[in-house]
């Protein structure tokens, strides 16, 4: 933030900072009922807002980084 308390232009991410099933299923290149299971099951970092699954998209990050330093996987 600058001095006046406002975000440069250069500073904002453009991405949804809360992403739906389909985004994170876009984003993830899995298919959707892939993503709805494993948030079903507790596999994926998630929540339901108004009884649809909302993610965290910084959570989603952090849970691949995760999964990366478990699997040996790298993205």
């Amino acid at each position: 933030m600058t001095e006046s308390g406002k975000q440069s232009d250069a500073n904002i991410d453009r991405r949804p900072t809360i992403m739906t099933l389909e985004e994170v299923a876009k984003y993830l290149r899995v298919h959707k009922s892939t993503v709805y299971r494993m948030a079903r099951e507790g596999t994926i970092p998630s929540t339901k807002v108004a009884n649809q699954w909302r993610f965290k998209k910084a959570r989603i990050d952090q849970w691949l980084l995760e999964r990366e330093d478990e699997d040996g996987f790298e993205i």
